[in-house]
């Protein structure tokens, strides 16, 4: 899904980016349902965009996929796309590709539900070693538009390059986290990781 990747970077780097845009982008890449809506925020607004992967084969659970962020830019303070994007970057990429996976005939087992937002013009928040993006919505507000009721479960993709817990390139796992419980590490999301980098999985603590 590496052509997918680069066609969101190249759609979101561009300052007017909003949610209309990306659904226009992934119903080009057979995308049937999908929706945008604008929500305001004390520090500006952003676009919810969310995407309902409908499985031919319904006796497999729904899975949720959360592109989460503060803003994919933050003009004047920042020119292009910011690193804040990775995560909406990774979950409309997946929204594609499903996509055109379904339309070929390879289908998944359940339903996949992709929610995140656009927000070409974060705020920023000053942080050592380098400034955070911030969102235009609070916490609260994310998830009332991100977290469906029908996702069984929720893959969260986040990224943050402002801290020295664990900083590499690339991607890590975290554990799984149940009804405010931290259990251990998935053994399949593990296997996958091997898999895809050719290596040893990396988990943040």
């Amino acid at each position: 899904m590496l052509r997918e990747v680069f066609e969101v970077m190249e759609l979101l780097e561009d300052p007017k980016a909003s949610g209309k845009a990306v659904c226009q982008w992934l119903k080009s890449k057979g995308v049937e349902e999908v929706e945008t809506f604008s929500v305001e925020g004390e520090k500006g607004k952003t676009d919810f965009v969310k995407v309902h992967i409908v499985s031919g084969r319904k006796w497999g659970p729904t899975l949720g996929i959360i592109g989460r962020l503060g803003g994919v830019g933050a003009p004047p303070n920042r020119v292009g796309l910011v690193s804040d994007a990775d995560g909406v970057i990774v979950a409309l990429a997946c929204a594609a590709k499903l996509a055109i996976m379904r339309a070929q005939g390879d289908e998944l087992p359940g339903d996949v539900i992709v929610a995140t937002h656009i927000c070409p013009r974060s705020p920023i928040i000053p942080h050592d070693p380098t400034p955070f993006m911030d969102s235009p919505v609070d916490m609260a507000t994310m998830n009332r538009y991100e977290v469906d009721p029908r996702m069984e479960a929720i893959l969260s993709i986040d990224t943050t390059k402002g801290n020295w817990v664990f900083n590499q390139l690339g991607f890590a796992i975290t554990p799984t986290v149940k009804e405010g419980y931290i259990l251990r590490v998935s053994p399949d999301l593990l296997e996958l990781m091997r898999v895809v980098v050719n290596g040893p999985p990396a988990v943040l603590p």
